[in-house]
């Protein structure tokens, strides 16, 4: 073996020859040294175990912490329930205004197929997209809060309409308009007359109006009973009181159907025509007194034809 050495400084070359087994042995110590110098590098540059890394802060460098996870469902379910209660709020809100509707409907003599509370609202037109927004749920219970507000708006406006219109029908059940009777004639009239009995002249302080015995004698006004029994001449009598000093007087009568202290209603059934006390036949004694006195009643009998 041959081994030739170069100079660099001085650019000459150097030859060595071995003989076979010294060149064996220099290959095998160059060997040995050559693994000893790989074994040291591979130790030195081993990699190290990862260490060992909670699953919480791998979480938090991805933005799920489980934490937060259950706030974010928690807030979405307290969001539900507001909205659950915004719902059933409105949709009592939306019963009452339904019933009140119906009612101020009746009030005003308006016709059902108008406006018929038991019908869904009358809509429609074109279905157009609009570009889609994102759902905030904030926006939603805004939303709803604003169309609570406008439903208890509503609410009071019709709540002073019922009022009106009931203050309006009470103050035309307080007047005096009508026949005491719905089937007969009207007999005698008010003012002076001969007296059937015995033919001189006497001032008749009614209207009669024959009717068949037991005949339904009504009320044409809403009142009180303040009387409610016999008098002299007159039978079996009830009075009622009405507002502003009026009284009715119904007398004559077969049998009373009402007691003193009772209220009674314009079309209310008050007694039966019969010919109690000074009477020559079935019929009933008509009067209308205003402040205890006697009054024609021929205008408020009139009255209730008109307002057909």
């Amino acid at each position: 073996m041959h081994i030739i050495f170069m100079s660099r400084r001085h650019g000459a070359a150097r030859s060595l020859t071995l003989a076979p087994r010294q060149g064996l042995t220099l290959a095998a110590v160059l060997l040995g040294c050559t693994l000893a110098v790989g074994v040291a590098l591979g130790s030195w540059v081993r990699p190290q175990p990862l260490p060992m890394v909670p699953v919480e802060s791998v979480g938090a460098a991805g933005g799920i912490r489980p934490q937060e996870l259950a706030e974010a469902r928690a807030a979405a379910q307290r969001q539900l329930d507001a909205l659950g209660v915004h719902l059933a709020d409105l949709q009592a809100r939306m019963t009452r205004l339904d019933a009140l509707g119906e009612r101020l409907t009746e009030l005003s003599g308006l016709e059902g197929g108008e406006f018929d509370f038991s019908q869904p609202v009358g809509q429609g037109g074109p279905d157009e997209l609009l570009d889609a927004e994102p759902f905030s749920g904030n926006e939603v219970l805004g939303s709803l809060d604003a169309l609570a507000a406008r439903l208890d708006n509503r609410e009071q406006q019709l709540e002073v309409m019922e009022q009106v219109l009931a203050e309006r029908r009470l103050d035309d059940s307080r007047l005096i308009a009508g026949r005491p009777v719905a089937s007969g004639y009207q007999s005698s009239e008010f003012g002076r007359r001969r007296d059937p009995f015995h033919g001189g002249a006497r001032m008749h302080k009614g209207v009669d109006f024959a009717a068949r015995r037991g005949t339904e004698i009504v009320a044409v006004a809403a009142g009180v009973v303040t009387w409610a029994g016999r008098k002299s001449g007159y039978g079996w009598v009830v009075e009622v009181s009405h507002a502003d000093g009026y009284v009715t007087l119904y007398g004559h009568n077969q049998r009373n159907l009402v007691q003193v202290g009772e209220l009674v209603q314009r079309g209310q059934t008050l007694a039966l025509v019969g010919s109690s006390g000074r009477s020559t036949g079935p019929h009933v004694h008509f009067e209308v007194q205003k402040d205890g006195l006697q009054i024609d009643p021929a205008t408020y009998i009139a009255r209730a034809a008109s307002d057909e």
